[in-house]
């Protein structure tokens, strides 16, 4: 296999894209995209944003120290991507785009329902790395749509339609997977004879 080389490069692809909500100290509320996302920890729950400190919403988030991660289904593509290139300096963009907000439970900042997967966060660091600076932050709970739920109560994040973003463009997710956590493992059943 021929690869070439470039350095310094952060290939690492593709990526959830999600909605962020976060609402300044005097109640303004803004929305914006962000690609840069990810689960650092399970006990405690804790999920991580990098953010451009010249973005509103950077802003909003340092004030307030809260923000909701929004998971946005396939219909919701168009919009995604306006929240990621419009500003909320010159445009309100939950208005515009008609998003529906809800109070959150365990923060002061709206989830967007629209929204299959909402989930709620206080910061408890920042980084400053450079371009960006991370948010690492406390879950502090979450809503999930109750159709991706089964009788079993098994969830079903492939029913979600949910999408990623892979260098500049928006994919939808597949419906069926190539395996299961620990299926290249897994002793296969042997068949009962019969007697």
């Amino acid at each position: 296999m021929q690869k070439k080389d470039f350095k310094g490069s952060v290939f690492l692809n593709p990526v959830p894209v999600v909605l962020i909500t976060s609402k300044s100290k005097d109640g303004k509320v803004n929305v914006f995209t962000v690609g840069w996302t990810g689960t650092i920890c399970t006990k405690p729950p804790m999920l991580s944003i990098s953010v451009r400190p010249e973005r509103l919403s950077y802003e909003y988030i340092k004030e307030t120290m809260e923000f909701t991660v929004n998971i946005p289904n396939a219909s919701m593509t168009r919009a995604v991507d306006y929240c990621g290139v419009k500003s909320g300096k010159n445009v309100d963009k939950i208005k515009e785009l008609g998003f529906t907000l809800k109070d959150g439970d365990n923060v002061a900042v709206p989830y967007i329902d629209e929204c299959p997967i909402n989930i709620e966060c206080r910061v408890k660091d920042i980084i400053e790395l450079g371009t960006h600076h991370m948010f690492i932050a406390d879950v502090l709970g979450s809503h999930l749509d109750e159709s991706l739920i089964d009788s079993n109560g098994k969830i079903h994040f492939e029913e979600g339609n949910l999408i990623s973003y892979c260098h500049g463009e928006y994919y939808p997710l597949p419906k069926k997977s190539l395996g299961t956590f620990g299926f290249s493992v897994m002793k296969k059943k042997k068949k009962k004879r019969a007697k």
